[in-house]
């Protein structure tokens, strides 16, 4: 029994003993499953461990090529993060601390630029190492081949945009430079200068020399565009508040108006000449030396003169170019000659500078404005120079001034051309003659100017003679040419027409004088002694008394008297009508007239007066005293306002009597030296 249970005992120790060994068999199988699946990576891993030495050399020394300029663009990336702080601060608390970063930056970049490319190269190559020697993980491989691709086809900037922001804050510091330094610049008052004064400077040194680093940044950035932009903005807003200054609106009014007479913008005309000679001198040269100075060495000439040229063109020099075109499409007559030659002097003063400032190619629209409004005054000049002798010539169908007085006509062309020959106007109108003579390949010579004005003056003279032939009264027609040779000889003398025209011309003009005054007097007060005959009338002694001689003797007085203050009455109701302008001449002529009645009505009344002054109608015959006789000679040919010279108002082709014709005289005629 015992050994029943002792053979029990040990079947059953050996039971638990099989289930133990059939647990570990299970569990065994389990691991050996796990590392036959781990078997395959594990000899991936383990292969460069089983590779040649060779082969592990080799891939050494890619890796060490590969790392090393990784390494380096990795430690340039670090030290572009440092500068974000610097970059991120405010430029104009240390413009050149910011420029000094700002460069450290682009050479950064520059060395990124031209090295991650390179580095992920190398990297690559690296790879394609391992893959073709089987010396890492195909797997871990690909990963690593598509973190180099996306490095590699990566469009983001490799600053992150700090470069960009940079620079932007560079382009505000420039315009904020600009703004805050730039001042319009005004223009001195003539009366306290001959020369028009700079009130403030363009731009300070210092502020200069800042906008030029900033813009040489900018410029080797390609943000040159972008600071062209800026600095015409802020350039014609300065200009356009220096002319405003100017009060120009009478530039655009005028140019986009119908102009007919000249001498309605006489004020405008003379603003028109100190204005464009201000702004060429000084806003336009200040404008011209700045873009030169700040945008010179950015480019070709091209670049800066067209900014120039974009900045002068917006403000207003076009608009002075225009007002002149206007002046050239007004009404022609003499006044608008001598405005062309003031515009053609004007420009002729600008010439230099309007060839320095606008003779580039990128200003050809103010080239060319110029140059067409130069010939419109060059060739509306001439025309009316030329035209001046027809229109004198045609005046001679016009009646003759009805007072017997210096047409206004006379004495406007004798001043105006006087005026020509002046200093101011006969250098300009030579040269503007020889222009539009070379434009024709005609040869002008200077004695031409003398003789077209000689011309004019004698065609003057012919009018005086054809006047003269409408008078019915052949006195009026004497006292007509008495005036008008007068008005020769004496407001010509000592002047450049009468140099022009010669001393034995104007003693001419005298001798005329005294010829057509002594004609006058024959015509008319000459004729009255005669009427106070002596003949059958006894002489009268001086205390005779009234009731001396007979009635014959009184009766003949009578008619005597009566017959001579007919006849003066007649002649001066007619001759108190006509006018001597010239207020020596007129003294002159009426002591002579007094020289001729006074002393012999005198003696006539004293020796023959007592016959007739004691009769009640006495006044009938002795009409006049001695004295009243003198006052009423004196008061004859006085100028009044009632007695105009000019022309009487009737239809005419002639554009000369339109400018003397007194109801248009908005412009006192060329004063006569």
């Amino acid at each position: 029994m015992e050994n029943l249970v002792a053979a029990q005992r040990s079947l059953r120790a050996a039971l638990e003993r099989s289930q133990a060994v059939a647990t570990a068999l299970d569990t065994a199988g389990l691991r050996l499953d796990e590392i036959s699946r781990r078997l395959p990576s594990l000899e991936a891993a383990l292969r460069p461990v089983r590779a040649r030495k060779e082969a592990l050399l080799a891939v050494g020394r890619h890796i060490d090529r590969a790392v090393g300029p990784a390494a380096a663009v990795l430690r340039v990336f670090d030290a572009v993060h440092g500068l974000e702080a610097l970059l991120f601060s405010d430029p104009r608390h240390d413009l050149a601390g910011y420029l000094s970063v700002l460069r450290r930056l682009e050479e950064a970049l520059f060395f990124l630029a031209g090295n991650c490319n390179l580095a992920i190269q190398w990297l690559e190559d690296m790879v394609d190492h391992l893959e073709e020697n089987s010396l890492a993980d195909s797997g871990f491989l690909a990963i690593l081949r598509g973190s180099l691709l996306s490095l590699k086809n990566s469009s983001s900037p490799l600053d992150g945009g700090l470069l960009s922001a940079a620079l932007r804050r560079l382009e505000s510091e420039f315009r904020r430079l600009l703004a805050e330094n730039s001042a319009p610049l005004a223009m001195a008052p003539p009366s306290l200068t001959h020369h028009h004064l700079l009130l403030t400077s363009p731009l300070p040194a210092a502020v200069l020399q800042k906008l030029v680093l900033i813009l040489e940044r900018l410029s080797a950035n390609g943000r040159l565009e972008n600071c062209i932009r800026i600095y015409t903005a802020e350039r014609v807003s300065v200009l356009r508040a220096s002319l405003s200054s100017l009060d120009l609106d009478y530039l655009e009014k005028i140019a986009n108006s119908e102009l007919d007479d000249v001498r309605s913008i006489e004020d405008s005309f003379t603003r028109w000449r100190e204005h464009l000679e201000f702004a060429v001198k000084h806003l336009f040269e200040s404008e011209y030396k700045l873009c030169s100075e700040l945008l010179g060495a950015c480019g070709p000439p091209e670049l800066w003169m067209g900014c120039f040229a974009e900045i002068a063109s917006q403000p207003g020099i076009t608009a002075f170019l225009r007002f002149g075109m206007r002046v050239t499409e007004s009404q022609n007559d003499p006044i608008k000659l001598l405005k062309l030659l003031e515009i053609f002097s004007t420009l002729d003063k600008l010439r230099v500078d309007f060839n320095r400032l606008f003779g580039g190619k990128p200003c050809g629209e103010i080239k060319s404005l110029t140059r067409d409004l130069i010939k419109r005054v060059v060739d509306g000049a001439c025309d009316i120079f030329w035209e001046l002798l027809v229109q004198v010539e045609l005046q001679r169908q016009m009646p003759p001034p009805p007072h017997g007085s210096v047409p206004k006509l006379a004495t406007f062309i004798t001043g105006y051309c006087n005026t020509l020959l002046g200093e101011e106007y006969r250098p300009v109108l030579t040269q503007v003659l020889k222009i539009n003579h070379s434009w024709r390949n005609e040869q002008f010579q200077e004695g031409h100017l003398a003789e077209a004005i000689l011309n004019v003056v004698k065609a003057l003279e012919e009018n005086f003679e054809e006047w003269s032939k409408g008078y019915e009264d052949p006195a009026q027609a004497s006292l007509f040419l008495m005036n008008a040779h007068w008005h020769f000889h004496q407001h010509l003398h000592g002047t450049d027409l009468g140099e022009l025209l010669g001393e034995e011309w104007l003693k001419g003009h005298r001798h005329y004088r005294d010829y057509y005054m002594e004609l006058y007097l024959r015509q008319s007060w000459r004729k009255l002694p005669g009427l106070l005959s002596r003949e059958g009338l006894a002489l009268l002694s001086s205390g005779g008394g009234g009731g001396g001689g007979g009635s014959t003797e009184r009766d003949l007085v009578k008619k005597r008297l009566w017959a001579f203050n007919e006849a003066f009455d007649e002649i001066y109701r007619k001759h108190s009508r006509w006018v001597i302008p010239e207020k020596d001449l007129r003294e002159e002529l009426c002591n002579l007239i007094a020289e001729i009645l006074v002393p012999r009505y005198r003696i006539y009344m004293k020796n023959y007066g007592p016959l007739v002054e004691k009769e009640e109608s006495a006044h009938k015959y002795a009409k006049h005293t001695v004295k009243s006789l003198e006052s009423i000679i004196c008061s004859l040919f006085q100028h009044s306002p009632g007695k105009s010279s000019r022309f009487k108002d009737r239809p005419s082709n002639g554009k000369v009597n339109d400018v003397v014709n007194a109801a248009r005289f908005h412009h006192p005629a060329p004063a006569v030296v």
